[in-house]
């Protein structure tokens, strides 16, 4: 009597898990069992042998590959000037356009110049009237000399008149002193530009009273062409730089915009800083562009590409081909049977596109470039043409009629 229920239990177990896994038998065949529009089936479900992977493949090339060192750098000019008045007075003319290109020399404002004029007839007025009076001495001290050779005047009288001489003498020099100033006074009151270089905003309107002491500047200017970048590179990198420039070569640095889309210009590295960060451990470095088509701005943020080798000859390979794993990087080589094995290669560079490749591969082989998800060393692949527009199907995607049965279920 004590087993029965013992046993009724167990029995009811027993059909449970049988119903259950029949439950999921009958889902897995469900999910599996592929078939076509037309209700036929083919191959032998979804993680079965579906036939060849369709894939692209790309040949490994020989030819020239730059090694490269990437950096952010900002852009500095060469020389910046904040234009000021050096004399005091009513702005009456602004002779530019705010973005203009100027040379040195080149007239921008002026300031009025009356007063100065004024200030420069007083100077040549009081220059003269000492000049008579220095003209009018030095006669009298002729005459004193004769007169004293004569024995006939002391040698006081004659020791005044020199003085009387030398004195004007002194106020001459002063007056010539003084007309100067004035004319280069007058001289300031036309404001020119110092440098060559692009005018920026303009600060100041005419009617506007300016000073020498300022701070405002009417105008800045920029030296825009040459132009330079400077960028920090680490530590670990400035050996090859070193190297290269005391062999007297000339580096290529590439300035590019943020999106790494365009490139701006192409100029030289110029000068390196004499000492390293030591809190960052990079070292600075400048380069020079000629920016004639005014494409690189002060204090803009630009993307650098430094240009420390150029390799002839090189084995290179799309790095979209370049697969990752436990034992380390591989790529997928497509064989004349259009089967793949897993070949494990070193890379010695790399850009955003290629990589260039030390052992590995050999020129002329066929690299997988999509498709790599089902593949497994030995699988047989169908190489897709990309010009039909055909793509890889991803692990698992089953033929079209599948994916509509199955959305119709």
């Amino acid at each position: 009597m004590s087993n029965a229920p013992s046993s009724s239990s167990n029995t009811s177990r027993q059909w449970l898990i049988g119903l259950t896994l029949l439950a999921v038998l009958l889902l897995l065949l469900w999910w599996f069992w592929p078939s076509t529009p037309q209700g036929q089936q083919i191959g032998r479900g979804r993680f079965g042998d579906m036939g060849p992977v369709p894939v692209r493949v790309a040949e490994v090339t020989q030819g020239e590959f730059a090694i490269e060192l990437k950096a952010l750098g900002t852009v500095t000019s060469y020389n910046t000037v904040n234009v000021r008045s050096r004399v005091d007075g009513e702005l009456v003319k602004v002779l530019f356009d705010e973005g203009q290109q100027v040379k040195a020399g080149d007239l921008l404002a002026v300031i009025d110049p009356r007063p100065y004029q004024v200030a420069l007839q007083q100077a040549q007025g009081a220059l003269q009237e000492n000049q008579a009076q220095l003209k009018n001495a030095e006669l009298d001290l002729q005459r004193y000399k004769g007169l004293y050779a004569e024995d006939s005047i002391a040698k006081q009288t004659l020791d005044t008149q020199q003085a009387l001489v030398n004195q004007y003498r002194g106020s001459l020099q002063s007056n010539q002193a003084d007309v100067a100033t004035a004319k280069l006074n007058l001289d300031f009151t036309q404001i020119r530009a110092p440098i060559d270089g692009r005018l920026g905003l303009r600060q100041l309107d005419v009617g506007n009273l300016v000073s020498s002491g300022d701070t405002t500047p009417l105008v800045v200017i920029t030296q825009a062409d040459p132009i330079a970048v400077i960028f920090t590179i680490p530590e670990g990198d400035l050996p090859a730089v070193l190297q290269r420039r005391r062999d007297g070569s000339v580096l290529t640095v590439e300035a590019w915009d943020r999106g790494e889309r365009l490139k701006l210009d192409e100029g030289v590295l110029e000068s390196l800083d004499n000492q390293i960060d030591t809190t960052t451990g990079t070292v600075k470095l400048k380069a020079r562009f000629d920016n004639a088509e005014q494409m690189l701005f002060p204090n803009q943020f630009v993307n650098v590409r430094l240009r420390v080798d150029t390799r002839e000859a090189a084995t290179i390979i799309p790095s979209a081909a370049v697969q990752f794993g436990t034992q380390g990087t591989f790529v997928y080589v497509v064989d004349g049977d259009n089967k793949v094995s897993v070949r494990p290669l070193s890379i010695a560079a790399s850009d955003a596109e290629r990589s260039m490749v030390t052992e590995g591969v050999q020129p002329g082989e066929r690299l997988v470039l999509e498709g790599t998800d089902r593949l497994r060393d030995g699988s047989e692949v169908e190489v897709v043409d990309p010009q039909a527009g055909q793509t890889p199907k991803a692990e698992g995607q089953g033929e079209p009629g599948q994916a509509a049965a199955r959305n119709d279920a």
